[in-house]
């Protein structure tokens, strides 16, 4: 088949490669336009945008899917698109524009986590799996009919950025296995069942951490927001960045205390290779931070140089 692919960030990378592997002719790419990275601000290619350039694939830049961009997207005279994390509406006419309509690889069990960022409430949510779903887009949010969906169990261990790398490489062959089914007229799709959840954007705000959560909820919280758009606590009225964070171990040793010793919300015990700050029920570890306007360093080389007044967090 003739494919147009649309997406931006380096999640969306690993099913563009595959469909260019494939037996399939990607005739065209969709992406978002040029941003400013950097202290410099320097005008570069999204992810996408470098990998289809890497293939001298024809790209089509876009903010938004308007008369202009659905002109542009026509002429590659496609049989399906196919779109993961492109960051904009595909709305008519468009979305009926190619033979077979658009596809859409989600990362969650839908109808599980409908809207942007479904990983990030996942794991804040503390849900069991992480998953991706490949999906026909309708133009309700998320809603279409689902071709196959892939899970795995929710490791306590990964970030959000972590998570969503893990599963842009098994959604990619999932997504792929679809293509290759619609190629060959074998693939069917199901009405989602049950009660959607909704995944918006996060916030700033939202990457705040409320100590008088349990260690559970506030790791959770900590381990969605990472790396965007942030863990964040304040002490002495100015922000810290919470950049790794971690169960304590029951056992410190080398002037360590162990983590037996109960601490209230917020507060905060700097041992000789560790910091600890209090929960609602039990520490957990700060393993590296940021303070504001310095770099990011390890936590225990931070808390030493604390003064004895600073030693809550809010």
């Amino acid at each position: 088949m003739r494919l147009v692919f649309a997406g931006t960030p380096a999640a969306a990378v690993p099913s563009l490669e595959r469909l260019v592997a494939s037996g399939h002719e990607v005739v065209g790419v969709v992406t978002r336009p040029d941003a400013p990275l950097g202290r410099k601000r320097v005008l570069t290619p999204s992810p996408v945008g470098s990998a289809a350039e890497a293939h001298g694939l024809p790209i089509v830049k876009a903010a938004r899917l308007d008369e202009e961009a659905t002109a542009a997207i026509a002429a590659f005279d496609a049989d399906l698109g196919v779109i993961v994390a492109y960051g904009g509406l595909v709305r008519e006419p468009l979305l009926s524009t190619p033979r077979l309509g658009w596809i859409n690889l989600h990362f969650s069990v839908l109808p599980d986590w409908r809207g942007a960022a479904p990983v990030q409430h996942a794991i804040i949510a503390g849900d069991a799996e992480l998953g991706a779903s490949v999906f026909q887009l309708v133009p309700a949010l998320d809603a279409g009919d689902v071709f196959a969906v892939r899970s795995r169990p929710n490791d306590e261990g990964l970030t959000a950025g972590a998570a969503l790398e893990m599963l842009a490489e098994f959604g990619a062959d999932l997504l792929a296995e679809v293509v290759d089914g619609l190629g060959a007229g074998t693939a069917s799709a199901v009405p989602q069942l049950g009660e959607p959840t909704l995944a918006p954007k996060l916030s700033i705000d939202d990457g705040r951490l409320d100590w008088s959560r349990g260690a559970r909820e506030v790791l959770a919280r900590y381990r969605g927001v990472t790396p965007e758009p942030g863990a964040w606590t304040t002490i002495g009225g100015e922000r810290l960045k919470v950049l790794e964070a971690r169960e304590a171990r029951e056992a410190g040793g080398d002037g360590d205390d162990g983590a037996a010793a109960p601490l209230a919300p917020g507060e905060l015990r700097v041992e000789r290779r560790r910091v600890l700050v209090g929960t609602a029920d039990a520490p957990i570890e700060l393993v590296r931070v940021q303070p504001a306007g310095k770099g990011a360093m390890a936590a225990a080389d931070w808390g030493r140089g604390l003064a004895t007044e600073l030693r809550t967090l809010a």
